[in-house]
């Protein structure tokens, strides 16, 4: 269930409360996936607490009679939320309150399960809301490949899916509806090019990778291992290693890696809470992150922009987790005529030590 293409075109869907507006957003070509991407992540000072914005959305409409679904008031039936890891994870948390919020500003009823990071419990806990009743899904899996039985059961009792923040394998508009997420390679392009920024006299590089057989934890390796090859020569990357999106573990492999190349002088962690697990390890080698060795990470997460503009992490990318607005208005849409994209993009920050305190002070950050 894989969605054939990522590709952005040239619009910006703008969720403030209870508005929403339609600008136009520049566009520059990818030569990773074929299609269009934003030449830049959003200002951090955008009020990203207050407003979701969607960077573009590419694929054929998909409306209830093309995914052949019977037409359903939204406010008249159970929408299912499968989240797929525990919210103690701050993008998690935020992610779970936005679709809670945006369902109860609407008036729609929301039931919601969560997986705790096991796939076959999500394969359950969305067979449970079915049988409860659900008649649309929004679904935030934890994996790309393990879902096709729940997805199954779902699609022979024609009930929609919705997926966010990861993709699945299969096809847009026929085993779900579409994905709504994150550029996950040109969050990665940008990482790789602060790490040029952060090391000019070039240098061995580490990346703590995601977990294995997730398509962000792919994406994520692809864009930023390309983006070096093809414009820091000079950067190196001598350890590449997953840490499973996990903070313990991401300590315990950048300890590892430091013992095998003491001369590392930057690090990308394909996630926060590795980026923070590996602070903690350079800071246990003796060395000091920020100035011996250069910290990159992806999410956004206060922790990890407070780093930023510390001066302990050089930079830090977004990936935003206020799915809410943008979900339901796709379902919204997925139920009249107009139809709903099968890949929409939201728009993420990106915090560098010039934006990273103002972030902080004004709420852009989870």
């Amino acid at each position: 269930m894989a969605l054939t293409s990522q590709r952005r075109a040239a619009s910006v869907v703008v969720v403030a409360g209870t508005a929403l507006a339609l600008a136009l957003t520049g566009c520059s070509k990818s030569a990773d996936d074929g299609g269009s991407t934003s030449t830049g992540a959003a200002s951090a000072n955008a009020g990203a607490a207050q407003q979701v914005q969607s960077t573009g959305s590419s694929g054929d409409s998909c409306t209830y009679t093309t995914y052949g679904a019977d037409k359903i008031d939204l406010k008249g039936v159970t929408v299912g939320f499968s989240q797929s890891e525990s919210t103690s994870n701050p993008f998690r948390a935020t992610e779970t309150q936005s679709i809670t919020d945006e369902a109860k500003r609407l008036g729609i009823k929301l039931v919601q399960r969560n997986a705790n990071a096991n796939v076959q419990q999500q394969n359950t806990d969305i067979q449970d809301m079915i049988a409860q009743g659900a008649k649309v899904l929004i679904v935030a899996p934890e994996n790309s490949d393990g879902l096709a039985p729940a997805f199954a059961q779902a699609k022979a009792k024609k009930i929609p899916i919705l997926t966010i923040d990861r993709t699945v394998n299969g096809s847009a508009c026929s085993d779900f509806v579409g994905f709504i997420g994150s550029d996950f390679t040109g969050q990665a392009k940008i990482a790789a090019q602060d790490m040029a920024k952060a090391l000019p006299d070039g240098g061995n590089i580490a990346i703590l990778q995601g977990t294995s057989g997730n398509n962000v934890a792919q994406a994520r390796t692809d864009g930023f291992t390309k983006e070096i090859a093809a414009s820091s020569p000079n950067l190196k990357v001598v350890a590449s290693q997953t840490a499973n999106f996990d903070q313990a573990t991401g300590q315990k492999v950048m300890e590892q890696i430091l013992q095998s190349n003491p001369d590392i002088k930057g690090v990308y962690a394909e996630n926060d809470t590795m980026a923070l697990g590996a602070i903690q390890a350079i800071k246990a080698a003796g060395k000091t992150p920020g100035k011996d060795i250069q910290v990159i990470g992806i999410d956004g997460t206060e922790d990890a922009v407070k780093n930023v503009a510390a001066g302990v992490m050089f930079s830090d990318v977004e990936t935003n987790p206020r799915f809410g607005p943008l979900a339901f208005q796709a379902l919204t849409d997925f139920y009249s005529d107009k139809g709903t994209p099968t890949n929409v993009i939201i728009a993420d920050h990106h915090f560098t030590k010039d934006n990273a305190q103002d972030a902080l002070d004004n709420g852009d950050v989870y």
